[in-house]
């Protein structure tokens, strides 16, 4: 099996690892936005869905799941 045959049965298998979210705005201004998903893969790199068509100024944060969960509970 190929990379990209692991790479996509893995994301049809299985939910996203972390979430893709870019920082907007500034001090107590500051949100983040969610842009896509990402699975992690077994060679350390990353399976990356961005939603939409995106144009990114800067960078962006790949969060886990769980700690993205958490944060959203606590209003972080």
């Amino acid at each position: 099996m190929t990379t990209q045959e692991n790479t996509a049965t893995q994301k049809a298998s299985s939910k996203p690892t972390h979430n893709l979210r870019k920082k907007i705005g500034y001090g107590k201004q500051t949100e983040f936005e969610t842009i896509g998903v990402a699975w992690a893969r077994e060679d350390g790199g990353f399976y990356v869905k961005l939603y939409g068509t995106q144009v990114i100024d800067g960078g962006f944060y790949a969060v886990p799941v769980k700690q993205d969960a958490e944060d959203t509970e606590s209003g972080n």
